[in-house]
């Protein structure tokens, strides 16, 4: 099973020009499951439902209750941000809240009726300040393992993607993992896919190989993450995992940001 995550910088700069792009990237990619940060949407459709109806797959949006700390940002007053799902098989169970301290961000999971499982999938998309943003960060993932605890149990362990806008380094990315420090919730695991990735590999999605990054004075950082909860006994362990949309199409870089592919096993 191929997941992506994927932050795809909403409707800054060319955007119909790069929503072009990114559909590309999907056609040769193929993923199964996508999670989209900064999706956008307007009163006709959706960035997901139009790809959607674009490589046949089932989509989903959910947008937070700030939009106006968005909409100031373009010329757009009727534009929408948020996170969304593209699922090559059905998705339900729809479930969308603001996450704390922030209602311009989003936490959004669903269920995707995969053909070998039924796979309860996390989008999020934390908070980014200029400095610092530690403690909002923590109390936004500590949302986060609250509602992954809170889902149904399947015959898949959950996976949880998004733009954490924090490095794996940092307190809150390590309190996520539970492998490094302690988890917010006792015995609560979630397993970074990119320690899958060759030895050595940064896997910055935030590069200064992106000219949108390179004009900008952050260094290149990897943000974007794929977690999966290890569980024996179950489908779901990495296989492989690499970046994906790290290069233009036909002369336009699709996002600010590269996307993650993990492939996870089916049994």
């Amino acid at each position: 099973m191929r997941v992506m995550t994927w932050n795809v910088w909403w409707r800054f700069n060319d955007w119909q020009q790069r929503s072009k792009a990114i559909l590309e990237v999907l056609r040769a990619e193929q993923p199964d499951i996508v999670g989209f940060q900064e999706a956008w949407a307007d009163e006709g459709t959706h960035l997901a439902a139009w790809l959607a109806a674009e490589l046949s797959m089932h989509a989903a949006f959910f947008a937070p209750s700030d939009q106006q700390t968005w909409t100031k940002r373009v010329d757009d007053p009727g534009a929408r941000y948020g996170a969304a799902f593209l699922s090559r098989w059905p998705i339900r169970a729809e479930q969308g809240a603001d996450l704390v301290q922030d209602p311009s961000r989003p936490i959004f999971s669903v269920l995707i009726d995969a053909p070998h499982a039924t796979v309860p999938v996390v989008n999020t998309h934390l908070s980014a300040l200029p400095y610092g943003g530690t403690a909002l960060r923590l109390a936004q993932l500590e949302q986060v393992a609250q509602h992954v605890a809170a889902l149904p149990v399947t015959n898949h362990p959950p996976v949880v993607l998004g733009d954490f806008n924090a490095e794996p380094e940092s307190d809150e990315v390590r309190r996520f993992g539970g492998l490094l420090t302690e988890p917010f919730l006792p015995g609560q695991v979630f397993l970074d896919t990119w320690r899958y990735a060759p030895h050595g590999d940064p896997g910055f999605t935030w590069s200064r190989e992106n000219p949108y990054v390179e004009r900008g004075i952050e260094p290149s950082m990897r943000i974007d993450y794929i977690h999966v909860v290890p569980r024996w006994d179950a489908p779901g362990h990495v296989r492989s995992v690499r970046l994906a949309a790290n290069a233009p199409v036909d002369g336009v870089w699709p996002s600010d940001h590269f996307a993650v592919v993990a492939e996870l096993s089916e049994s």
